[in-house]
Parts: C-alpha cells; sequence; structure tokens
C-alpha cells in the first residue's frame, strides 16, 4: 500500500463528538498517522506484529495498524465516550482491533496486554497536565522493545533525559498537527502545531551500562 492510499483510508475515520480539554483529546491528522505508521511499516515494525496504541481515541493509529498488516492490535483509551465512535471506524476500514477501555496508569494493564513488539501513540502534549505524556512513555517502554511517538517539536532533549538507559532515539521524523477550533480557549481557526515522530528503541542490558 502506498502511502497516499493509507492517508486517504484514515481520513475516512471520524473524530471525537464531545472532546475534552482535560484530556487534550484531538483527533490524529490522516497524514500524520499515515506518516508515522508507513514508517513504522517501512522499519519492520508492524506487518505481523502485536502493535498496542496507547490513548488511542477514536482508533486512528490502531485500525491504520491492522489496515497495514498487524497480526494483533490492542487499543487503550480511558474515555468510554470514544469506544462507539472507534468501533464504527473499524467497521468503516474492517479492521481488527481490541479496544480496551482503562485509565493508562492501571496497574493491571500491562499483564492484560501481554507482549507487544510495537507501540504506537499520540500522548497528551501536557499543555492543560504538566508532564501528562510521562504514563504513556513509561508503560510503552514496559510493553514493547519499540515505540512510535508524536512529540511536541524541541521534546528531544526531555525525551532523552527522560528515558536514559531504558531507551534511545534512533529517528526522528518532523511533522505538522493542524488543530482546528476545538475548545473555548482556542483563538485561532486552525493553529499548526510542529510535531515530531519520534522512534524510541529499548535499550539492552549491554548499552543501559553505557
Amino acid at each position: 500500500m502506498k502511502l497516499k492510499n493509507l492517508e486517504m483510508m484514515l481520513q475516512r475515520l471520524s473524530g471525537f463528538e464531545s472532546p475534552r480539554p482535560s484530556l487534550e483529546q484531538y483527533q490524529t491528522p490522516a497524514p500524520l498517522a499515515a506518516r508515522l505508521l508507513y514508517h513504522a511499516l517501512m522499519k519492520g515494525d508492524i506487518e505481523g506484529k502485536t502493535v498496542c496504541d496507547l490513548g488511542s481515541g477514536t482508533g486512528t493509529l490502531a485500525i491504520g495498524a491492522s489496515v497495514l498488516g498487524a497480526e494483533r492490535v490492542i487499543a487503550v483509551e480511558t474515555d468510554e465516550k470514544a469506544l462507539p465512535i472507534a468501533e464504527e471506524n473499524r467497521k468503516i476500514l474492517d479492521a481488527d482491533v481490541e479496544f480496551i477501555i482503562t485509565d493508562i496508569g492501571n496497574p493491571a494493564l500491562r499483564e492484560r496486554i501481554g507482549e507487544c513488539d510495537t507501540v504506537v501513540m499520540n500522548p497528551p502534549f501536557g499543555a492543560q497536565k504538566k508532564h501528562a505524556d510521562r504514563p504513556f512513555i513509561d508503560l510503552a517502554l514496559q510493553l514493547a522493545p519499540v515505540t512510535y511517538g508524536i512529540f511536541n517539536a524541541g521534546s528531544i532533549p526531555f525525551i532523552e533525559a527522560y528515558t536514559k538507559k531504558r531507551a534511545t532515539i534512533d529517528e526522528i521524523v518532523s511533522g505538522s498537527f493542524p488543530i482546528k477550533r476545538t475548545f473555548a480557549f482556542h483563538t485561532k481557526d486552525t493553529q499548526e502545531i510542529e510535531v515530531e515522530i519520534v522512534r524510541l528503541r529499548e535499550r539492552h542490558q549491554t548499552d543501559r551500562t553505557a
């Protein structure tokens, strides 16, 4: 499948009906989601793999992973109101996704998910709640040896420091995240946020002593 075809497919999916600002609920734009997933596919991290989408929202990344041939896809989301929309989106593209509605900090979540090959995620940027992305990074590194995440541009020094001795950043892809006027505090019809798609790779034991 070509990148453009994947993007066109993801554009058919619906976003949140009543997004919650406290959770920074913005649907991952189809071009950005497609770019992340296609990059992961080219690296051998999607097809035939077990993929987990943390903070899956209405399912864009998870559904895209299934479309690209993931063997198993688990999507974790805390907002139960997102589930009906995610299920409809799943049906639109005939994807196979297991949806789990629970808080990302649920101590039983790791056991319920089991082993994963790859984590994909668009975690909160922390605009409404400082350090909101940290639990997502922590769980991702516990679940899988490879993680793809969308972060605010300029976050690399923080990610490197926060994941030191646990993971290493081996690829960074710049992108843009257009945020439409969604909440009362938005002052523009659309605001382009510069972001970076980051590939985090688990450090092997020998790496951790470096």
